[in-house]
């Protein structure tokens, strides 16, 4: 029986398919309370609310779980605008996201991905 359970926790340890995903919590003070949602292939993962600082700008950190390897639809939308990206498993596993908002007052949003750890500091 112990071994049995060993076994399992070995297996759900290198066996779930994740990708991590970094949200960037803006110093623009016009994006504070900002809410996003996250969907991964058309379907709601996650809401994230921003949460502006002064300072140096801080990242909440997520596992999104998935099913397979290859293509995944990523959207994030924000407002009455969905943006979306084509992501891969396993060579993207990690992502970064990061809102700005552009001179004329529209939020963009953009992401950096990659297969290793991102160092945020």
């Amino acid at each position: 029986m112990k071994k049995l359970l060993v076994l399992l926790i070995v297996l759900c340890a290198f066996g779930c398919k994740k990708y991590v995903v970094s949200f960037e919590q803006p110093t623009d003070l016009k994006l504070d309370n900002l809410k996003l949602e996250v969907f991964l292939d058309k379907e709601k993962v996650k809401e994230i609310t921003l949460k502006a600082t002064e300072a140096m700008p801080t990242y909440e950190t997520t596992a999104i779980s998935v099913s397979d390897d290859g293509n995944h639809l990523l959207q994030v939308k924000v407002k009455d605008t969905i943006y979306s990206y084509t992501i891969k498993y396993p060579e993207e596993r990690y992502v970064l996201v990061t809102a700005h908002l552009k001179a004329n007052g529209k939020v963009h949003i953009g992401i950096l991905k990659q297969n290793y750890k991102y160092r945020l500091r």
